[in-house]
């Protein structure tokens, strides 16, 4: 049943951060305490202020970094730039999952709403450089996050993607009902499930799930 349901996939679409290494890696955890320090310094607040609107805006606006440019006209570069300088070493290479990947008909990319030389240096930490088509980051979307139709739409566009011929895989409920809407296929890559009409498939697993397509 899974592997018919992929079976006109030809365009493969990877979130980066929680769906192509583990949350056990908790590299949030570091950006996180990076993001707070970059909004108490942009916008001459204390901590708890600072930590408040980072969250505040990640809800709101789909990213911190959308928050920031949106109400303070914060330049992207430099916070993205700042916020992704983090030590990579709780990142094993996972050789089964590249070889999963590898295996998957078709063009394989990933979609982040991080930055892609981030992207980049997560893939070379999990042994998966080289595996993906292309990578693509914020900037490749006007620095619009997911889960805004429009930043999909950019992204989807520069690359040629068909979505009726597309799969999405993602950590974040909040960016698969646009990929759903679009007529992809959408899987919801976390420990626990997402809920709605908008997720065709859930796993804790990605190179398992990945092994019952092939």
């Amino acid at each position: 049943m899974v592997k018919a349901a992929f079976s006109h996939v030809r365009q493969w679409v990877f979130d980066l951060d929680h769906t192509l290494y583990p949350p056990s890696a908790r590299l949030f955890d570091l950006i996180e305490v990076r993001m707070t320090a970059f909004v108490m310094d942009a916008l001459n607040v204390d901590h708890a202020e600072a930590d408040r609107l980072r969250a505040q805006y990640w809800t709101e606006h789909g990213t911190t970094l959308a928050g920031l440019m949106r109400e303070h006209d914060v330049d992207p570069a430099p916070y993205l730039s700042d916020v992704h300088d983090i030590p990579l070493d709780r990142l094993d290479p996972d050789p089964e999952l590249a070889a999963q990947l590898r295996d998957l008909p078709g063009r394989r990319i990933v979609y982040t709403n991080g930055c892609a030389p981030y992207a980049e240096r997560v893939l070379n930490a999990r042994g998966l450089a080289g595996v993906f088509d292309a990578v693509y980051g914020v900037e490749h979307a006007n620095f619009m996050p997911k889960p805004d139709r429009a930043a999909f739409e950019q992204v989807f566009r520069a690359d040629g993607l068909e979505p009726a011929e597309a799969a999405m895989f993602e950590d974040d409920p909040r960016n698969l009902h646009v990929p759903h809407a679009m007529g992809m296929r959408t899987v919801h890559v976390a420990e626990t499930p997402g809920r709605g009409d908008h997720i065709h498939f859930h796993t804790d697993d990605l190179s398992g799930f990945l092994a019952r397509i092939i």
